[in-house]
């Protein structure tokens, strides 16, 4: 408990002091980009709320090491998040790299991971399709794939007011859990030392959005997230792979929609922004039109919540039946197709009237 507060109060202070002095510091961290199709703000804003974060888990993990020295493999996981973080906080101050250079840092930091804590994919729970796990190295290249894939993920849900960072935190708390049952006391403190150090940034961020997460954070938390999906997997073989999937069942979703999207239907590269992602068309078709009040509850600080909503309909089953594969395959089929129902109808002009702020 102690270095759960250390985290959160780090992170916190942290946040206080960058948003306190962004005078110094605004001209290279704001994001003073207002027309960009994914822009919703209307001042610039600093967007390196990822130091925040970084800076909560690295106090919180060492605050733990001193009274619990065999909590090394946090300081482990934590090293190895450094190249992915880097690259994306590069990106937030210099707003010059690309996301093919984003991917191959972030793929570097999840290899140190596989290889430092020997936690390769060893599953898919797939008849027959699980003997490719005999050929060597594998798992070690799913791990890293699954791992980069999530953290920039993360990225791409990182549209509004506490959008990503609340994500994050649901999933944090839904790994905890299943940890506990399984005893688990390592994932159950990485995942709870994550989930603090964002809730320190995320009072600041939500809802007035006086921070942003940034590249750096969300990268950060994707990368976590996905290691600790994999450790859990890995770790206990009672936990279906198909977990895993799931309880990420909105960010996987929302970038493999993405990438078709782009590529098949608007012909352009998948890293390229675009102004129709899922928590974009909720935000203009639905929030915007029918709010113009700029109070603390704006409809930009109202879209979060429906994709917080979305993100608990694929963990909700996650939880219930985390070793059941068949209950969670029919689960993930389910969600792909609730999902791509309701966007098509957001598309079209037939919004379902339950959606509608009341």
């Amino acid at each position: 408990m102690p270095s759960l507060l250390a985290a959160f109060f780090s992170s916190f202070i942290a946040t206080l002091l960058i948003i306190r002095y962004k005078h110094l510091h605004c001209h290279f961290s704001s994001d003073s980009d207002l027309l960009g199709p994914q822009k919703f703000h209307t001042i610039a804003v600093p967007r390196i709320g990822g130091i925040s974060i970084a800076v909560g888990l690295l106090i919180g993990i060492l605050f733990k090491l001193k009274s619990s020295p065999d909590s090394s493999l946090a300081i482990v996981l934590f090293l190895s998040s450094i190249p992915t973080f880097a690259i994306g906080l590069t990106e937030d101050l210099t707003k010059k790299i690309s996301v093919r250079r984003r991917l191959f840092f972030t793929a570097i930091a999840a290899g140190l991971f596989v290889y430092f804590l020997k936690a390769p994919v060893s599953r898919l729970d797939i008849p027959y399709l699980d003997m490719i796990f005999v050929i060597p190295g594998v798992g070690a290249l799913l791990a890293i794939f699954a791992i980069t894939g999530l953290a920039n993920a993360y990225n791409i849900i990182d549209g509004f007011n506490g959008l990503a960072s609340m994500v994050g935190i649901i999933t944090l708390l839904a790994i905890a859990y299943v940890s506990f049952v399984l005893a688990d006391p390592l994932i159950i403190y990485l995942s709870l030392i994550m989930a603090s150090a964002i809730l320190g940034f995320f009072i600041w961020n939500y809802p007035r959005g006086l921070i942003f997460l940034g590249d750096g954070g969300a990268y950060l938390i994707g990368f976590w997230i996905a290691c600790l999906s994999v450790l859990l997997t890995y770790r206990h073989q009672e936990v279906s792979a198909w977990f895993a999937l799931l309880i990420n069942g909105y960010p996987i979703v929302e970038t493999l929609f993405t990438i078709y999207r782009r590529k098949m239907h608007q012909n352009k590269s998948p890293g390229l922004p675009d102004g129709i992602h899922f928590h974009t068309l909720i935000y203009r078709r639905i929030l915007a039109p029918h709010h113009h009040s700029e109070n603390l509850f704006s409809a930009n600080a109202k879209t979060a919540p429906y994709l917080w909503m979305l993100a608990v309909i694929s963990i909700t089953p996650a939880l219930l039946w985390w070793q059941s594969t068949s209950m969670l395959m029919g689960a993930s089929l389910i969600f792909l197709i609730f999902y791509v129902w309701l966007y098509k109808r957001i598309v079209r002009f037939k919004t379902p009237k339950w959606i509608y702020p009341q």
